[in-house]
């Protein structure tokens, strides 16, 4: 499903839009379990306390991705400084995973800055059993006096319907409005 934000706060505030949506993200994710429940190794069903959202970064120099993660916190500025430090860290890091350790309980993130888009699909090869949900943010625009980011959320239809969905959707626009 792709949806239409509205960050119009979020530029007010002048706050840096990617730690911010990560934030966010993470925080409605981790108000819910259909968002945090995985098949183990095993094949066991479960769900993790805590997500913790992993993302991707762009290197210009060789246009290429890496994945970095950021602990989850609670307080948005505390968040904010963890990420900022992960990317002054390890942002120059080239390679699939640019921030080493990567733990189990992570969410996917990524950001399409140069596109702004009504449609977003992935086809992941063993996605039968990859139940965690995976956002994908674009190039955010102006419509009419707001601010507007599109964003797809992909998630398994097995831990999660249409209704969680919107719920989640709702949340996350109220929270970036408050």
């Amino acid at each position: 499903m792709t949806v239409k934000l509205d960050i119009t706060q979020i530029k007010k505030k002048r706050m840096k839009l990617y730690p911010a949506m990560l934030y966010y993200l993470a925080t409605i994710v981790n108000r819910h379990s259909e968002y945090r429940t995985v098949i183990n190794q095993a094949g066991e069903l479960g769900t993790y306390d805590e997500m913790i959202p992993s993302y991707t970064i762009f290197h210009k120099d060789t246009e290429t991705f890496s994945n970095l993660w950021t602990e989850y916190m609670p307080n948005i500025e505390e968040f904010s400084r963890a990420y900022e430090n992960g990317i002054q860290r390890y942002g120059s890091n080239h390679g699939m995973i640019g921030k080493p350790d990567v733990p189990e309980n992570v969410f996917n993130v990524s950001m399409i800055p140069w596109s702004t888009f009504d449609g977003f699909n992935l086809n992941l090869q063993k996605g039968y059993d990859y139940l965690i949900p995976i956002f994908t943010m674009g190039k955010y625009y102006k419509e009419d006096k707001k601010t507007i980011l599109p964003l797809a959320i992909q998630v398994h239809h097995a831990v999660c319907d249409g209704f969680h969905i919107c719920r989640f959707v709702n949340e996350l626009q109220e929270l970036i409005n408050s």
